[in-house]
């Protein structure tokens, strides 16, 4: 098991999404058995912000919103649709599938209460309580009210700039980047408008199922590259033939005929501005789970990002809200030498720090991290000196340094005696 999972288990936090989320994804112990948890903690987190009302900075969830209770319940009424005896392979089969197709449709979910949300005073009294209703007597309940219109007419799409769903984030002398980001309707037919309605790509995307579009929309934005310079047109869609697809959590990166492209070399050989727009995208992309940066050498973003921008810009573009940190390079990698370190006093909200394999010196300034709790340093031989300005944080539980024959500076050595700092190695 990885350090960061591990530390999640002991870490103690406050406020009603900790408490949700200790009551569901924990496992419980009574007596002599231990339960598992009633749901992944990944699962527990597409439920918490399947809520409209949930409040959140960037991917990290900061308040949990007021119908998650009632989306966890209704995860967990979820039962087989057929007559299968319970325990069988058929019974465990059947919810599996029931279980996939809810997380599926959850988008629909979301727009439901959040018409109910918006709607409710307009609502019969007997549909005003949302706990007296299921996803389909909620659907019944707001299916008549619009958030806002979605279609549009072929004529009126060809004379758009920007197809509704969708927003142009970059506009340069040969390139234009829309990116849609809406998990609904408006989404959806954004995604078909600039695929062509799959008729001028292959981007399943772009196609009548709708499934396909919320396999990827659900884990992150796609991104459309459109040639502005190429006057081949399409006839569905009126747009230049010329462009792409990416989607950055899936690390697809696709021409119209949906086959991947070097990415490296095409980025590279376009303007810097268009290269600039994307590293953000790329930094982002190595933060896992929400609140996790992973960066090691089998992450094909992280890969393409050192071919692209190289290392020593990487820090300045990591989101620095993340509380767990993870870096595994290879010891003789010769990018190791720009990764300044020094930087990684910008992540404030760090718990959790791990780096191996590379490591010849962590700074001082790492004292700057005042909420730092667990540090983990194995398998770096060349690390001959842990910073005394370590023993500064008040917060650190544990120091893992296996594989590392580090030097402990008495100020250090004073601390972990002092305040029975759990010492590794």
């Amino acid at each position: 098991m990885k350090f960061n999972h591990i530390i999640k288990q002991v870490i103690m936090e406050q406020g009603r999404y900790e408490i949700l989320k200790k009551a569901y994804t924990e496992p419980k112990k009574k007596g002599d058995t231990v339960k598992p948890p009633r749901i992944p903690l990944e699962k527990f987190k597409e439920l918490v912000k399947a809520d409209p009302t949930t409040r959140s900075e960037g991917d990290k969830i900061k308040k949990a919103g007021k119908y998650v209770q009632w989306i966890i319940k209704q995860f967990l009424n979820i039962e087989p649709s057929i007559e299968a005896e319970y325990g069988t392979d058929e019974f465990y089969k059947e919810k599996s599938e029931r279980i996939r197709l809810f997380f599926e449709d959850l988008y629909k979910v979301t727009e439901d209460l959040t018409k109910f949300d918006r709607f409710k005073n307009r609502l019969d009294d007997k549909l005003k309580d949302i706990n007296k209703l299921n996803i389909d007597t909620l659907y019944q309940a707001v299916k008549d009210f619009s958030l806002e219109k979605a279609k549009t007419t072929k004529s009126e799409r060809k004379k758009m700039d920007v197809h509704p769903g969708s927003k142009l984030v970059y506009d340069g002398d040969k390139w234009q980047v829309f990116e849609i980001s809406d998990k609904g309707e408006l989404g959806k037919e954004a995604a078909c408008y600039y695929g062509g309605n799959n008729k001028e790509t292959r981007w399943c995307t772009s196609g009548p199922n709708l499934s396909f579009f919320n396999t990827y929309i659900k884990d992150g934005p796609l991104y459309v590259l459109i040639d502005k310079t190429d006057e081949n047109l399409g006839d569905i869609s009126g747009l230049p033939k010329h462009r792409y697809q990416f989607h950055f959590p899936s690390a697809q990166f696709m021409d119209i005929n949906d086959h991947s492209i070097n990415l490296v070399k095409f980025l590279n050989e376009q303007p810097e501005g268009l290269k600039d727009f994307f590293e953000p995208l790329f930094a982002k992309g190595l933060v896992v789970n929400g609140d996790t940066i992973s960066i090691n050498p089998n992450n094909p973003l992280f890969e393409r990002y050192l071919q692209i921008y190289g290392i020593s810009r990487l820090f300045d573009k990591l989101p620095k809200d993340v509380t767990f940190m993870e870096i595994l390079l290879r010891e003789n990698n010769p990018n190791n030498k720009d990764l300044n370190l020094s930087k990684i006093s910008q992540f404030k909200d760090l718990i959790s720090l791990h780096l191996e394999g590379f490591l010849t010196e962590l700074p001082e300034n790492i004292s700057e991290i005042k909420d730092l709790s667990y540090l983990s340093l194995p398998n770096n031989p060349k690390l001959k000196r842990l910073p005394a300005s370590l023993a500064k944080l008040k917060n650190l539980v544990l120091i893992n340094i296996k594989g590392t024959n580090a030097e402990i500076p008495e100020e250090l050595q004073k601390a972990i005696e002092e305040r029975d700092i759990t010492f590794l190695d």
